[in-house]
């Protein structure tokens, strides 16, 4: 049985989606990314999943770490 997505995914996944077009993320958009996916003190497989998407992409360059 798959468990249903958190409230949260949702916000998550546009945040994210948001740095990816943008090419870049901000040292804020990053906190409150960590802090939709830890609101509810789970992060559950959808989320982590997109959190380790983000942080490859900014490992490689992709996305990049910008002051704000």
């Amino acid at each position: 049985m798959q468990k249903k997505p958190s409230d949260s995914a949702g916000r998550l996944a546009d945040m994210i989606k948001k740095a990816i077009a943008d090419c870049e993320l901000s040292t804020s958009e990053y906190d409150e990314i960590m802090q939709i996916a830890n609101e509810d003190q789970h992060i559950d497989n959808q989320e982590q999943k997109m959190l380790s998407q983000l942080q490859s992409l900014l490992a490689n360059g992709t996305v990049k770490r910008v002051k704000g």
